[in-house]
């Protein structure tokens, strides 16, 4: 569980590093800062953990429950993005709302960022035995603001096509989605399996895809009639 959760966190600073790819270079370094200061004020915190306390989380099905809502929010908000994203880089036309809900889900950095550099800054300090905690929380907090900017910049010129980041920033996040119910769910499932198979239920499903089929298929085709008939 704990190697599930550590390619969580290793694909949320993917995420983190992706996203800001897309603000401006103000922003980016704001944002850096912002996470630099945060994991250089945190030590008085950290100090209070223990070496098993990743153990104890993880063991304790309150709080996962409540990281799984955390992170099925934010995963929904960063694929949001992805989608308008894309929809404004496709669509000639884009009404003004869809702009500004463009704009507002771009400047969102995300959270989930946060609980790793902390879960980092205990990593650190715990593996430095007699170095003064300030020096070893600033010193990381030095580190963190010139990769994440180093990162940001890097990323920019590795993949410059806009569209193959928005593609890795959604097929990232959907993995963490995938990964968050693996490490939320903890072994426990919340119903319990049947050996009988429900046929009005299966049935009922069946007319349900056919009927969306058909109907799906015949509005497209409508559509585009209409806009053959624009042409």
């Amino acid at each position: 569980m704990e190697t599930v959760v550590l390619v969580m966190m290793m694909l949320v600073c993917f995420n983190y590093i992706l996203k800001q790819t897309y603000r401006k270079p103000y922003a980016v370094v704001f944002s850096a800062a912002v996470c630099a200061l945060f994991t250089g004020s945190m030590w008085r915190y950290a100090i209070e953990q223990s070496k098993s306390q990743v153990s104890v989380w993880l063991s304790d099905s309150a709080l996962m429950l409540d990281a799984a809502v955390v992170l099925t929010l934010e995963v929904a908000v960063q694929m949001a993005f992805c989608i308008l994203a894309a929809h404004i880089q496709t669509s000639g036309k884009v009404k003004p709302r869809t702009i500004w809900a463009y704009r507002i889900l771009r400047w969102f950095p995300g959270v989930l960022i946060f609980p790793v550099l902390f879960s980092l800054l205990v990593t650190v300090i715990f593996a430095l035995p007699g170095v003064p905690f300030p020096t070893v929380s600033w010193s990381l907090a030095g580190a963190v603001l010139v990769v994440l900017t180093g990162g940001i910049y890097g990323m920019k010129r590795l993949l410059p096509e806009k569209e193959i980041r928005l593609e890795l920033l959604f097929l990232s996040n959907a993995l963490i989605a995938v990964l968050g119910v693996i490490a939320t769910v903890n072994g426990r499932t919340a119903v319990a399996g049947i050996s009988k198979v429900e046929w009005p239920a299966l049935a009922g499903v069946c007319v349900l895809l056919v009927i969306s089929l058909v109907g799906g298929t015949a509005i497209y085709r409508i559509r585009l009639k209409h806009i053959i008939k624009n042409k």
